[in-house]
């Protein structure tokens, strides 16, 4: 029975896409999660890999032709000798290594496959950032294997029962579609010597992302690690087939310290007046892929200030209010609510309010429509060593302050830890981001679409003002609102800012709702 080969499901604001190359033509042989052909839209090219192995039997669409979300563009049939054949030699040779390094272990039980977990519609795919477990090494039920990093958290994959991995066939680096299969689970298995017979296995590459370097061939994970680490390949001796250098050569030269490249030449003779001066000591460079979460960042970022009529208005705040309450009831408040009182919770409280009475600013643009949120969802940007997330807190006209500052600090450790779900980030009608951890003075910050507006906070500065005629040193703040004049006028911009900074500057208005 013949399978469908469909387009992804484009984004909202994609219409259509063409396609761009078919990596197959009828008759070749295909394996799950192969690419087959690539779809260009107005915005990313989208790959399309094969649902399951066998052979393309038809192709629907031709190169440059106009497609939409989820058509049909092929179909693959059930394998067949004549498909067999006609596969390259790259993949005749994928069997030989998985077949003598990637043996599952001698002792064992029932055979499970590790599959990918079930990505959300908003994910296409994810990347293998790394693998906990080596083939043959003994784990336990539950015991994390390998974390999946998609463009907004990193997935656990966990072991299925008691026993060891067997194989696995999807190495660091490589890129996964929803609930591929990584690796071949042996229950009831492990223990087995894990050295000298089964280092090679660890590496799970089948040698189509290879890279030759002189006279020295790479796997893509150990071409990874070479960049990051700076190393020189030279200096390198591979254990796999054919002298290749496998991940774990690379970590023990990193371990030795045997690789690393030596200082810099020196420079060449001078040959003319224009030659470039030279520098004396080391001038190391090293580069290493962005990862998947900074790739979106990047690509969110430039498309919200292409698509959007964007513009900041500024305003300050008195915190002194603020403040006094804080210092006031910092310790009956912890003692309460087991969390500090911080200033995000008034913050989030008082754009709530201010949402409310302007709800053009609550609203989010969809193609040709304005969408009314009758709710407030307010996204807190957190800060984490893979870059900037949001989480998403719901209702938060509902919330109490102390439950706004219990879910911003819960948002913040699992954020850090990678442990936030995909739905706790997807969502949300608003956003504050707080430049002022980190000093910040004043900026600029940048829209989170499909949303028409985010506050930004700033550092806490006392300045002189004039205070009923007098000049008083108060501790202020700089707030920015960046807003999508498409949907916002400049003058309910303002007046948004400013109902945030009266709410703040009597906090008591939070409380009596005026």
């Amino acid at each position: 029975m013949a399978t469908d080969i469909k387009a992804p499901t484009f984004p909202e604001s994609v219409a259509e896409g063409s396609v761009a190359a078919w990596h197959k033509k009828p008759g070749d042989s295909v394996e799950r999660d192969e690419l087959i052909v690539e779809i260009e839209t107005d915005k990313v090219v989208l790959e399309v890999v094969a649902p399951e192995a066998g052979t393309l039997s038809e192709v629907l669409v031709e190169e440059g032709d106009t497609v939409q979300s989820e058509q049909v563009l092929g179909k693959i049939g059930a394998g067949s000798t004549k498909g067999a054949e006609k596969k390259s030699e790259k993949a005749d040779a994928k069997a030989a290594p998985q077949s003598e390094a990637k043996a599952a272990p001698a002792v064992g039980g029932k055979s499970h496959e590790v599959k990918a977990p079930t990505f959300p519609e908003s994910i296409q795919e994810g990347t293998v950032a790394t693998w906990h477990k080596k083939v043959g090494e003994a784990v336990k039920r539950d015991d994390v294997l390998a974390d999946i990093e998609t463009d907004k958290v990193v997935l656990e994959v966990v072991a299925p029962a008691d026993g060891a991995l067997a194989e696995i066939k999807v190495e660091e680096g490589s890129q996964v579609a929803s609930e591929a299969v990584l690796a071949i689970f042996t229950q009831g298995a492990g223990g087995a010597d894990t050295t000298a017979d089964t280092t090679p296995a660890a590496s799970a590459d089948d040698g189509s992302g290879d890279e030759r370097i002189g006279d020295k061939i790479l796997a893509p994970a150990a071409r990874k690690m070479v960049a990051e680490h700076d190393l020189d390949v030279s200096k390198i001796e591979g254990t796999g087939k054919g002298g290749r250098i496998l991940k774990e050569d690379v970590q023990r030269a990193v371990q030795a310290g045997t690789a690393k490249k030596s200082a810099a030449p020196a420079a060449a003779p001078k040959q003319a007046a224009t030659a470039a001066p030279a520098f004396e000591g080391e001038r190391p460079e090293k580069r290493v892929p962005m990862s998947r979460l900074r790739q979106t960042i990047a690509k969110r970022l430039v498309q919200a200030q292409q698509t959007a009529a964007m513009l900041t208005t500024y305003n300050e705040v008195d915190m002194g209010a603020v403040m006094d309450l804080r210092a006031q009831y910092k310790d009956t408040f912890q003692k309460a609510h087991d969390v500090k009182l911080g200033f995000m919770g008034f913050f989030v409280k008082a754009a709530s309010e201010a949402l409310k009475r302007f709800p053009d600013v609550n609203a989010s643009i969809d193609g040709t429509d304005i969408v009314y949120h009758g709710y407030q969802d307010i996204g807190v940007a957190v800060s984490t060593d893979r870059g900037l997330v949001v989480p998403v807190l719901r209702d938060t006209d509902s919330m109490k302050i102390a439950d706004v500052e219990k879910g911003i600090v819960d948002f913040g450790k699992r954020a850090r830890d990678g442990k936030l779900g995909i739905e706790e980030m997807q969502g949300g009608t608003f956003t504050i981001t707080n430049g002022g951890i980190f000093g910040s003075l004043m900026s600029t910050p940048i829209l989170n679409p499909p949303q028409t507006a985010i506050l930004g906070m700033h550092k806490i500065q006392e300045r002189p003002m004039a205070v009923n005629g007098k000049v008083e040193i108060r501790p202020m703040m700089y707030l920015a609102l960046s807003y999508d004049h498409r949907m916002i006028d400049g003058k309910d911009a303002v007046q948004f800012l400013v109902t945030i900074k009266e709410l703040l500057e009597d906090p008591a208005r939070l409380l009596l709702d005026v």
